[in-house]
């Protein structure tokens, strides 16, 4: 979506994957943000979540 702003609340990772930004909040609170792959070298919350929905480690880059 070109020129617009969406937010997209997923429960599915593969659903925001290619968005340009990801936001993880937990009770209410931001607790990362950032590209997929930026969260993914994190290796916190949101790559926990990714290694439980796909099963194994993910791919990076």
């Amino acid at each position: 979506m070109k020129n617009r702003t969406t937010l997209v609340i997923a429960h599915r990772l593969s659903t925001i994957e290619n968005a340009d930004q990801v936001v993880v909040l937990q009770n209410g609170r931001i607790i990362e943000s950032g590209t997929h792959d930026d969260l993914l070298r994190k290796d916190a919350t949101y790559a926990g979540l990714y290694r439980v929905q796909f099963g194994g480690p993910p791919e990076t880059g």
